[in-house]
């Protein structure tokens, strides 16, 4: 199987504020890209999955 693009929208809770981010990630499949987006924004910020929102998942169209 080949890796797709990927479109994570969501919010994050940085203190006490939620901010609005957009990240593309190239994952097998939109459950596997979830996972990587909280586990980045997660070990990048210090945060709790429940201080991460997601709001869409979108394929990029590809080249």
């Amino acid at each position: 199987m080949e890796n797709q693009m990927f479109e994570v929208v969501g919010a994050c809770k940085i203190n006490n504020e939620w901010k609005p981010y957009r990240k593309v990630i190239g994952a097998l499949n939109e459950n596997l890209a979830k996972e990587k987006v909280l586990a980045d924004i997660g070990s990048k910020h210090r945060l709790k999955r429940s201080y991460i929102s997601i709001e869409s998942v979108n394929v990029v169209a590809g080249e």
